[in-house]
Order: C-alpha cells, then sequence, then structure tokens
C-alpha cells in the first residue's frame, strides 16, 4: 500500500542501549493500523547475526482489555483500551513505560457474540499532533498528542455499527480524518476536517464491515481505496465523488475485514472463502475502469492482511496456514501449516518478516519464494494477542488482551 505520510511521520529512532537505559533515534515512528504507509513494512530493524535464545523484555503496563494496535510516535506510545465503565486513550513514555497523559468517556463494551472482547479493535491514529480513535459503539475522537485535550469528539452513525462492533482504523491525511462508520445496511465513508470535526463528505454507496481504508495516487488523481460490506471502491480523496468499484461480498460467515493492500495501479484484496484477489485500475476517459488479474483460491485470509514484499505475498490464511503467493501471476508458492485459525499479524522487516497469532509466539522467518524457513521463534505474552506488533527500530511493542509490553532484539 503506498501512501504518501511521509509528511507526517517523524523520525524517532533505532533502540540503542546505554547500561539499563535506551533511547530512540533514527527509526521511522509507527503512527497508525499497519505503520507509517498501511503496508506492514518496519524501517530500521536490524536482524542479529544469531538470533539470541530470548527477547529482553523492557518494561510491561497494564491498560485493560483491548484488541487495538498501540501506535508510536515521537517516544510516546499511543494506546486505545477500556477501564471498567470507560473507553480510554492512554500516553506513555516509550522508553519507562510511564503514564504522561490518559483521556477517558462512557462508552458501553462490545456485547454478544462480541462481547468476548468487549473494548476497542480500531487502532489509534496519530498524525499531525493529534490522536484520533474510533471506539467500538462508534464514537470518533480527536486529540491532542501532547497533552491529551479533547479537541473534538462525535458520534455520528449512532444507531448503526457493524454486528460484531467496529474495527475500521482511521486514515488522516491533507489535514482529513477519514473513517468507514456505520454498519452494514446503513453505513458510509465520512471524511472530517482534522481540526474542527466538520463533515466534509460522505460517500453513501455501501455499508460498512471491518476493514480500513488506504490512499492511493493514480494518474495524478489521489482516491481513497477502501473495502467495504460488499464492494471494493475507489473514491476521491477532496469530494468522495467514486471513481471505481468491483464487487466483493461474502459468503456465509465471512466478513470483509483485510485492508486493501496498493502497489502502484495494482490493487490486491482477500476474504474468507474467497480467496485472494488481484485487480489492475486503468484510466478510462475521463474516470477509471477495472480489470481483473487473477483470482487464488487456495489463499483466503479472515482477519489478516497479508504484505507484499519483492514481488510476492505472505499471508496467514483462515485455516492457520502461513503462505506465499506470487502477485504477478497469483500462483500460490508455497503454504506451512503455522496455527491460529482467521487471525494473525504479518510485518516486513526488511530481511526478515515476522508473524504473530493469538497463541501469542512471534515468529521471525526469511522472506523465500521457496519455502517457509523458520529464524526463530519468541513467547511475547501470557495471554492471545490480537493485536498487530508494532516495530520501532529493533524494539518491539506487544499488546496482549490486557497489557502491552515492550521487547527488544539485541
Amino acid at each position: 500500500m503506498k501512501t504518501d505520510f511521509h509528511q507526517s511521520v517523524l523520525t524517532t529512532g533505532l533502540a540503542l542501549f546505554i547500561g539499563t537505559g535506551f533511547f530512540f533515534a533514527h527509526a521511522a515512528d509507527w503512527p497508525q493500523w499497519r505503520g507509517p504507509n498501511r503496508d506492514g513494512k518496519a524501517d530500521g530493524f536490524k536482524a542479529p547475526q544469531t538470533w539470541p535464545a530470548s527477547l529482553n523484555q523492557k518494561w510491561k503496563v497494564n491498560i485493560g482489555p483491548g484488541l487495538a494496535s498501540p501506535a508510536v510516535v515521537g517516544g510516546k506510545v499511543y494506546l486505545f483500551a477500556r477501564d471498567q465503565a470507560d473507553e480510554i486513550v492512554v500516553c506513555l513514555n516509550a522508553e519507562t513505560g510511564q503514564e504522561v497523559w490518559r483521556d477517558k468517556y462512557e462508552s458501553g463494551p462490545a456485547t454478544g457474540p462480541a462481547g468476548r472482547h468487549p473494548g476497542p479493535r480500531s487502532s489509534p491514529t496519530v498524525m499531525a499532533g493529534k490522536v484520533v480513535t474510533y471506539g467500538v459503539r462508534g464514537t470518533l475522537s480527536c486529540i491532542d498528542a501532547a497533552t491529551g485535550k479533547v479537541l473534538w469528539r462525535k458520534k455520528d452513525f449512532a444507531d448503526a455499527l457493524p454486528r460484531f462492533f467496529t474495527s475500521c482504523s482511521p486514515l488522516v491525511t491533507d489535514g482529513l480524518c477519514i473513517v468507514q462508520l456505520g454498519g452494514e445496511e446503513n453505513g458510509a465513508i465520512v471524511a472530517y476536517n482534522l481540526d474542527t470535526g466538520e463533515e466534509k463528505w460522505r460517500w453513501t454507496g455501501d455499508g460498512s464491515a471491518y476493514s480500513s481504508p488506504v490512499l492511493c495516487t493514480l494518474d495524478g488523481t489521489r482516491m481513497i481505496v477502501a473495502m467495504t460490506a460488499r464492494k471494493l471502491v475507489g473514491v476521491r480523496l477532496t469530494d468522495g465523488k467514486p471513481l471505481w468499484e468491483t464487487p466483493f461480498v461474502p459468503q456465509q460467515r465471512a466478513y470483509n475485514a483485510a485492508t486493501p493492500i496498493v502497489d502502484s495501479d495494482t490493487v490486491y484484496f482477500a476474504g474468507a472463502g474467497r480467496g485472494t484477489k488481484a485487480i489492475k485500475i486503468e484510466k478510462s476517459g475521463d474516470g477509471f475502469s477495472v480489470k481483473e488479474l487473477w483470482t487464488n483460491p487456495d489463499c483466503s485470509v479472515q482477519f489478516n492482511t497479508p504484505v507484499l514484499k519483492g514481488g510476492k505475498l505472505y499471508g496467514i490464511a483462515q485455516n492457520g496456514s502461513i503462505f506465499c503467493v506470487d502477485a504477478k501471476e497469483g500462483k500460490t508458492l508455497w503454504t506451512a501449516q503455522f496455527g491460529g485459525r482467521d487471525f494473525g499479524s504479518v510485518v516486513d522487516a526488511g530481511n526478515v518478516l515476522f508473524a504473530i497469532t493469538p497463541q501469542s509466539a512471534l515468529t521471525a522467518f526469511e522472506p523465500s519464494d521457496r519455502e517457509y524457513k523458520k529464524l526463530a521463534s519468541y513467547k511475547v505474552a501470557q495471554t492471545d494477542v490480537y493485536a498487530h506488533p508494532v516495530i520501532v527500530g529493533n524494539s518491539l511493542f506487544i499488546k496482549d488482551q490486557d497489557s502491552i509490553a515492550l521487547w527488544t532484539i539485541e
């Protein structure tokens, strides 16, 4: 997913160690869902020549229940979780784990079949000095990142939610906050003024599921690419005008949850029971058209988004296997048993890939089109891990069911 968040992403640092302390310098921040460019790529990680027997835990802090992935910006960690009757946004010092500030507001939890995970699933987005969060019952908040002061808070589509509650992580770019709001039958992609919360535009061509939007630039046109309840769509960034769409209807108990992967004019997307697909977006007169490139029926994902690296897609399938697919032709190059049905995360850390499932073992493996080659595996939590791991330099922030820990690889 090639987006242009570079203006908003400041450098903080590769973890350097002096005695028992350390500081961040010269590694990219992780300001939002799936990293600086929403593509699952971490900058600045240096793989050890020999993988250690264990990782070093620098600190661990209990935060509260929630599956939202943390954001790390400017030496601070931003978390979105639940505390009793409230949803909370917490800022920690990345070096020490000490709390800097906290905001809270009263909100009901996820209930019913989703009640096993009552806290937030949507990851905070930290851009332009602001933190944007989207609560399980539809509360959208914008908070000053330095002080914790609430800048604006609203709850549009108050009576419309996906059946398992919200999961979309807000996208911030060009002074706009863009979120997929509402439910599967009554939803929209909405853009707000980041400073004021004023609505700028709304696209209502389909309902919302659990996916998060990404940014794409094609033939000079900047667009939002989003997987909605039944479609994959492209809408113009400036005004929400629909540019193209292709159907992607869930089957049986499947849901649209993965994040689209954009590579120039090609979009890769996947869903449970429907495999992995690739389409090409082409300029057509004054608009755009969609050309299907391939479908791979073998590698379906549910709550996992693959990463694109070196012309290959690496992901965790809904059946618990890990896979590698040729991105040009759609051919499955290899699969291997990995565990953790439906859920998982993969991170591209340069010359190594990391993967984790709820079983909370962080596994390093080699990027290869020939075979799955595990390099190392580490137990990083005592409870299930659903949040995406955050890698900043050689520091790894792992959010489990209730707490966050900082681990380092030396």
